[in-house]
């Protein structure tokens, strides 16, 4: 009689973990300090190396404008790095990534922009060829880089090949690109509103053109996840009724699949490929004291709340990146009585 019960509760909470995929567990992440800025901040983004080496970039408002902000993960502590080009200077910064054994930084100062870069022998920076209105994005492979946004003339899309600039066109009824990623020099995605409504583009090395895409009707892209193994995942928020929902938009080499996980209308941009094979992105937590992550594993999905702060009205992280077996989280807390300054928590294994 006890074996059966046994094996009878077993089924039970197996019934429950199955059908209630959005339950809260208990939280694994825990806190890294992170030596403070000019509150308030700005957190742009997170790219990671490995465990031992992740940078974080963003800006601090300060009394006379806004300061460019980058923080270094050795492994062990977070530390500000003030040591590249125009780290005294009135500016921003924005997406970082790994290219070959360098880090690349999208820069902001002084209404011009760059792209730094940062080796063995130090760093170093890449002036664009013109100043745009807005810096919409950036994204670099080995050997090409790309850096889109507006200027008085309308949407720009500058392309590196590694030796000099050029400006590449786009298909007609492009009205403005949303944001950039590559897999390689020859496959680069990016996210565009058009005439009618949002499109996925694609250059394969000679063009851009509309990737058809089957977005879902009245959606938009946040962000476009692209992996080695070919695997592409997009994130947005589609429309019903005028309440928004995310949905998730997944090719695995073969057709599209699209899903909609319980996850309200959450802004998919810091959404990563978890060590243990889910997907990861902040959501906005419902506990003021703590921060709360997403795991989507195919159509189960869990949340999972950070370590509690002492009077803090709210937690932010902006940006996940995996490092190495653990993933990686910055992003702003506000404690009570001051304004919001740099966070960041680690979930291992």
């Amino acid at each position: 009689m006890n074996r059966l019960r046994a094996v009878i509760i077993c089924l039970v909470v197996a019934w429950v973990t199955a059908v209630l995929p959005a339950a809260a567990v208990t939280p694994a992440w825990t806190v890294l300090p992170v030596p403070a800025a000019t509150a308030p901040v700005t957190v742009s983004d997170l790219a990671a190396r490995g465990p031992a080496e992740a940078w974080a970039t963003g800006w601090e408002h300060t009394a006379d404008g806004l300061r460019p902000l980058l923080y270094r993960w050795d492994g062990t502590a977070w530390s500000r790095d003030t040591g590249f080009p125009g780290a005294g200077e009135l500016g921003w910064l924005g997406k970082v990534q790994f290219v070959g054994d360098e880090v690349w930084i999208l820069h902001g100062h002084e209404g011009a922009g760059e792209i730094l870069r940062r080796s063995a022998a130090g760093w170093s920076s890449v002036p664009l060829p013109q100043t745009l209105w807005t810096y919409q994005d950036f994204t670099a492979v080995p050997g090409a880089a790309w850096v889109v946004g507006e200027d008085e003339t309308g949407l720009k899309v500058l392309h590196h090949d590694g030796s000099g600039w050029t400006s590449q066109a786009v298909p007609d009824g492009v009205l403005y690109l949303m944001g950039i990623t590559a897999r390689t020099a020859t496959d680069v995605w990016a996210w565009a509103d058009t005439t009618t409504g949002a499109t996925v583009l694609r250059w394969d090395g000679t063009a851009w053109r509309d990737a058809r895409v089957p977005l879902p009707p009245d959606s938009n892209v946040h962000t476009i996840l692209l992996e080695p193994s070919g695997r592409v995942t997009i994130g947005g928020s589609q429309y019903t009724d005028g309440a928004a929902a995310t949905y998730l938009l997944t090719w695995d080499g073969h057709a599209w699949r699209t899903t909609h996980p319980p996850l309200g209308d959450t802004y998919t941009e810091g959404m990563v490929r978890g060590p243990d094979g889910a997907l990861w992105l902040p959501v906005r937590s419902d506990h003021a004291f703590q921060s709360k992550y997403a795991r989507v594993d195919g159509h189960r999905t869990t949340f999972f709340y950070g370590p509690e702060r002492t009077d803090a009205i709210e937690v932010r992280p902006v940006a996940l990146a995996r490092a190495g077996s653990a993933l990686l989280s910055f992003g702003t807390a506000e404690i009570y009585g001051s304004k919001p300054n740099l966070m960041s928590e680690r979930r291992r294994g």
